[in-house]
């Protein structure tokens, strides 16, 4: 049986999670303002930082709970909390850098995350979606667009 207070959890990341990835969509989608003025607005490290950060403990809520009841020693979660910070501080440079030169990568992570968003909010109303069922398509859109990121790069060479 699921707890309140994971159900809660589950509700309030997934919710994020569609406000989130729909208000960039919005953003990305209407860049045009009444005075047909074009605002681009770029994030600050800090923000996408936190965000990330915000986004990772709500993934991974499930698998601390677990690691923590697998352990017995604590100090292994610790460091190895410490190196997935690590890892993701020193990775997000380069993601960015990738996602800024190929905008629809972006466009897919967003898609995808909405629609972990929904998993999310159902199953924190009880309503368990088989990860396969989400995973595979994701996999499969995902190197739907590699192949197209391919496809255009011959096409310009």
């Amino acid at each position: 049986m699921v707890s309140v207070g994971k159900e809660l959890i589950l509700l309030g990341g997934g919710i994020f999670l569609l406000v989130k990835a729909t208000r960039e969509i919005f953003h990305m989608t209407e860049k045009t303002h009444a005075d047909g003025a074009t605002k681009i607005r770029q994030p600050t490290f800090g923000a996408l930082l936190s965000q990330v950060l915000v986004l990772d403990v709500v993934f991974s809520l499930d698998s601390v709970i677990t690691a923590v009841g697998m352990v017995d020693q604590l100090w292994v979660m610790y460091v190895a909390v410490v190196i997935t910070v690590v890892i993701m501080l020193v990775a997000s440079k380069p993601i960015i850098d990738f996602i800024t030169k190929h905008p629809s990568f972006k466009v897919l992570a967003l898609s995808f995350l909405m629609v972990i968003g929904v998993a999310l909010v159902a199953e924190g109303m009880g309503h368990y979606l088989p990860k396969g069922y989400i995973y595979g398509p994701m996999a499969f859109a995902f190197l739907v667009d590699i192949l197209q990121m391919r496809v255009l790069r011959n096409k310009q060479a």
